[in-house]
């Protein structure tokens, strides 16, 4: 179980930096999104390509997205019932959920997503819209995205194993970093404290 729990602390770095870095596609898709808007009524000129690359962002933030999410326990759960049983009892749903669900549809999008990627690739698929971009890296976040889920998806199953063991630390536990108005607060806090003595 050791081993199994420091592979998953090595996963959850990946997921972490993958997360990180995709955050920026975001920015990116701010960007190009207001210079399409400020040529197009400036100058009168656009171009699908501008268009077509914010769905691609788009796919990406949130295809690549998606591991970090679970990593974070941002996804959403409905614990109306789940709730009122021991936090025991949670886990070991929890791990029916990623054994008999995210796995198994990790697994199939793979499968179905990928001759897509493959086809589009050795085809050379473009857009079908005037000046649109070539398909298939949008393809290809697809199984890309769904490989990082499933990977983060098996580091929370053994987190969630270990808890069960006693080995780990309850893998529920949102990994949320303090908000800004969270720090501001705690800054305060320590100013008054700090003013009284």
């Amino acid at each position: 179980m050791t081993a199994l729990l420091q592979l998953s602390r090595r996963i959850d770095a990946l997921t972490e930096l993958v997360g990180r870095w995709t955050s920026w596609l975001v920015l990116a898709a701010v960007l190009i999104s207001a210079g399409n808007a400020i040529v197009r009524k400036a100058f009168n000129n656009s171009s699908n390509a501008y268009l077509e690359i914010q769905w691609y962002l788009f796919a990406g933030i949130f295809l690549l997205g998606a591991g970090y999410t679970l990593l974070r326990q941002e996804h959403v759960k409905i614990d109306v019932i789940l709730g009122r049983f021991s936090r025991r009892t949670q886990i070991k749903v929890e791990i029916f959920g990623i054994l008999a669900f995210l796995l198994p549809l990790v697994a199939v999008v793979i499968n179905l997503s990928m001759p897509v990627v493959l086809r589009a690739y050795t085809s050379g698929e473009m857009s079908s819209n005037a000046g649109g971009l070539i398909r298939w890296p949008v393809y290809a976040l697809l199984p890309l995205g769904f490989t990082l889920l499933g990977i983060q998806g098996l580091s929370e199953l053994i987190k969630r194993v270990g808890f069960l063991q006693g080995r780990a630390d309850d893998p529920a536990k949102k990994l949320s970093a303090k908000s800004a108005e969270e720090e501001l607060a705690e800054a305060i806090r320590a100013q008054a404290e700090g003013a009284a003595k």
